[in-house]
Order: structure tokens, then sequence, then C-alpha cells
């Protein structure tokens, strides 16, 4: 692992002279060791208001989890081992709806907010089925009958469901070290590196109008890509008129009852980072899935459509092909989350460097993992987390 203590040479208040976190490697080991914690020092950000409504109460009851056993790639472990050495910030149980664990690492606190990288898709496809079930936008509907700019792009006759099962036939190279990728242009237009390379999209927005290829016809088959969860985040914004930070504080943030305001992280025209720039407490993501075990519930208010949550979680494995059936064998993808399995349909967000919420409803069991790996992908390491949760669940008598 890398050393928990490097990164702090740059941000020493004893000595304001010291080195600065350079703008184009924040993000990136070992800097994010620090820097996940302190995203609005290195970036614009927009607020995303908690409101001020009740906190939605979380109960203690507390569960010595750290000796549970289990295996993963031929090595015993246990909980307690697990968590010091996969780069663990923060990690939160819920079991009936009471925080049974919950544990800081590096120096996180419980009012500190952290970055989700790709687990905010799965908040955004949340907040997409809330929109949807207003009637402001129809999933079936050509995503160009809200971005109607987008009739100049690959996304000419793309439907709503495409994007929001990343279906769709558009050309996006995910890759993160592939000089020139998409990828690549995408951390420059978002805002997170500096001195842009001459004709590279200045914004998200711009990026997205770059994209004209296709290379098999919508629908087909499904492909991650950072970039459709962005192109949902601009369709939200058309439908309702309501900036993305704005619109997730008004329809779940607040309502939901979350302890702390969150933030998302903005490109140069303003635009939220929806595919990975959200940034939460580590309990506010677990009222997050406390929310969702209760059905999309709280009280006598039904914040996301209890059909919508049932419905996203049957997705389609026939098009969860090649290397998502590493990590996840018999899974599918839908509305932006992740299933687990056609069986048991537990379902889960996920984001690079080791950011995990995982929900089962049927065990009303949720866990919640925040990490700074040194990896930026490790099929590994998410196997071995997928089987923590697991050995967590039939700790607690859940399976």
């Amino acid at each position: 692992m890398t050393d928990p203590a490097a990164p702090r040479q740059f941000r020493d208040p004893s000595n304001p002279g010291a080195p600065l976190l350079p703008r184009s490697g924040w993000s990136r080991p070992p800097l994010h060791r620090w820097t996940f914690q302190h995203i609005r020092e290195m970036t614009p950000t927009a607020q995303v208001w908690r409101g001020r409504g009740p906190v939605m109460p979380l109960p203690a009851r507390p569960v010595d989890l750290g000796p549970v056993a289990f295996e993963a790639g031929g090595r015993a472990m246990t909980v307690d081992g697990f968590l010091e050495d996969s780069a663990t910030d923060g990690f939160l149980v819920i079991h009936r709806g009471s925080v049974v664990y919950e544990r800081y690492f590096n120096d996180m606190m419980p009012h500190d907010q952290h970055l989700s990288m790709s687990v905010a898709k799965s908040i955004v496809g949340i907040l997409a089925g809330i929109v949807i079930g207003k009637g402001l936008i129809d999933p079936a509907a050509p995503i160009t009958d809200y971005l109607p700019e987008l009739g100049a792009t690959a996304y000419r006759g793309a439907s709503v469901q495409n994007v929001l099962d990343m279906t769709t036939g558009v050309v996006f190279d995910e890759s993160y070290d592939t000089p020139g990728s998409h990828m690549m242009k995408l951390g420059y237009a978002c805002g997170w590196r500096d001195q842009r390379p001459d004709g590279w999209p200045r914004t998200v927005w711009e990026l997205i109008l770059s994209l004209t290829e296709q290379d098999r016809p919508h629908g087909s088959l499904f492909r991650y890509r950072s970039i459709e969860t962005d192109v949902l985040g601009f369709a939200l914004e058309r439908a309702t008129g309501a900036s993305l930070a704005v619109l997730l504080g008004r329809e779940l943030w607040a309502p939901m009852g979350a302890e702390e305001d969150a933030y998302f992280t903005v490109d140069h025209g303003g635009a939220a980072l929806a595919d990975g720039g959200f940034c939460a407490t580590l309990r506010d993501y677990g009222r997050f899935a406390r929310l969702l075990l209760d059905g999309g519930r709280r009280g006598d208010r039904q914040i996301v459509p209890a059909g919508w949550i049932e419905e996203t979680r049957n997705g389609r494995a026939d098009l969860f092909q090649g290397i998502y059936r590493e990590v996840l064998p018999d899974g599918a993808y839908h509305n932006q989350i992740w299933i687990e399995d056609g069986v048991r349909r537990a379902y889960l967000a996920r984001g690079i460097y080791g950011q995990f919420i995982y929900v089962d409803p049927e065990a009303s069991f949720a866990a919640v993992k925040l990490s700074t790996w040194p990896d930026v992908i490790s099929a590994g390491r998410s196997i071995e987390t997928l089987r923590a949760f697991r050995a967590i669940r039939r700790a607690l008598g859940a399976d």
C-alpha cells in the first residue's frame, strides 16, 4: 500500500512554503489518500443542500464483525484484516435499520465528505427514477427529445433507456491511460486536470457533442462508458430546468434526511460531473442505502418510486458480457446500477479506487466502503470486497 502520510507533505499547515499538490495529479495515488476527503480544496464544486428538515435516524446496534472470516483469492482473512489491507477510509454496515458496524481510517471523520467516483452514477440513476416517476422524462423516448443537439452525434436514434443502461452504440474509449482516449479528455473537460491540450474539449458538454462514431446498433450490448451518465445528467437538467446539484438536493438529499450537505465537482462551464464527482459523508451514503432498503420510502413520503427500484433489480443478463462477468458472473446492469445476480437480486454501486454501496433488501442488509486503493481498477479487490459483504451478511444471520 502507499504511505498514507505521504500526501501530507503538500498540505502542512505549519509549512505554507511546502510543495503544492499538482493540479493534474491530485486524483491519482498516492495523493488521493488525502484529496478524496478534500475535493473542495482541489477543484470547484456545487452544493447539494440537505435542507432544513429532520435527519434520518441511524440507530446503533453494535456487533463485533472484525473477526468474521472469509476466503478470497486463495487467502483466508478476517474483516479486520481486509479493512486494514484494502486502503479503507470508511466502512459502514446496516442491518434491520440499525448501524451494526462503523469504522474510520486514514484520518477520516464522520463529518468528512468523501469522493464517490462512479458510485455517483447510481445516485444519479436513482434521481432519474424520481424524475421519470413525476412524468418529466419518458425512458422510451429518444434522448434527442430532451437534448436535440445530440441529433448531430452518434446518440441520434438512442433512447433515454439506452443511456440509462449504457447500451447505446456510441464509441467512447473508457481507457484511463491510453493517450488521447475519450476518458483522458474527460479528465480535462471535467476540470480535474489543468494544461488542457490544444483542441481538446473545454467542457463535458463539448466532449459529448464530439462523439460522432457508432460501432453497433443502439440497445444491442452493455458497455461501460462514463459519459452516458453525463448525458443523462444533462437530460435531467433540461427536463426539470434545475441544475443537477439543486435537483438532487431538492428531490433526494433533503427529503431523505441527509445529515450533511453533499457536493458535486463542476467543470469549467459549471456543470456537475454526474459520472463521478459526487461527495458525501459515510453516514449519508448509509442513509441513501437505508432509503433503498426501505423501498424508497421515508415515513409517509415515497421519495423514490418503489416500482423503479423493483424494475431496476431486473437487469438483462444477456446484454452483460466480457470483463464484467469476472466480478459479477451472474450479474447485470440496469438504470445505472449493478445487479449481483438474477436470483437474489442484491444490487450495488461501484466506483474506481474502491468505492461501494451494496444493498440487499431481502436481507435488510447494506454495506458502504469508501477507499483509496492504489489501483484504479482491480477485479481481485472487487471480488474480495463482495465476499466480505457476503460473509458479514451470513454472520448477521441475514442469508
